[in-house]
């Protein structure tokens, strides 16, 4: 079997087996735990306002911070806001530090700037409504395959193909799309229950 395929396999394990198989030296375990976050990652730095290469940054300090804390993160439900807060103070230290080497004459907005909690750099719905996302993003992974597509057909895919193309693309009848959808959703439901979402 290839690495791509067993790191993709991977990805369906739950965040607490992926943290201790890390723990235990398995870096498939690593390369799923941060392919599973790195959007989450680097949508807040984004967010935030900085550059890409900032967010880079950003991204590759919250990987070591994750590294060097995992011992203390084997709890699944707290990682997503683990990562979260620990993503919004670096790109707020990235954010002063840029605010800092600007050329001097705007002082007074500096010390605004400055003065501002972290968590009106990036406001508090704001975080959470990433933090969903990326939770609701994890649970889809979790689905078996042909839901997960049809999922991702009918809510994410832009212009949203008729229900004749995706009929077409998961060789079913149009029909069957309402009530596979619904098993689908039922199905997505219970994992986000069992993650406290």
């Amino acid at each position: 079997m290839r690495t791509g395929e067993r790191g993709g396999r991977r990805l369906r394990d739950s965040d607490r087996s992926l943290v201790r198989a890390c723990l235990a030296g398995d870096a498939e375990a690593w390369e799923a735990l941060i392919r599973r976050y790195q959007r989450l990652l680097y949508a807040i730095p984004l967010r935030c306002g900085l550059a890409e290469e900032d967010a880079a940054d950003v991204f590759q300090t919250v990987c070591v911070k994750l590294l060097e804390n995992l011992e203390r993160l084997r709890d699944e439900h707290h990682l997503t806001g683990w990562l979260v807060t620990t993503t919004r103070r670096e790109a707020w230290r990235v954010y002063q530090a840029r605010s800092t080497q600007q050329p001097a004459g705007g002082g007074a907005d500096e010390e605004v700037l400055e003065a501002l909690p972290a968590s009106t750099f990036l406001p508090e719905e704001e975080t959470l409504r990433l933090e969903s996302a990326q939770l609701l993003q994890a649970a889809l992974e979790d689905l078996p395959d042909r839901c997960r597509t049809l999922l991702n057909l009918l809510y994410h895919t832009e212009p949203r193909p008729s229900y004749e193309e995706i009929a077409r693309q998961l060789n079913v009848s149009v029909g069957a799309i309402g009530p596979t959808r619904g098993r689908c959703l039922q199905q997505l439901r219970k994992i986000l229950e069992r993650v406290g979402f």
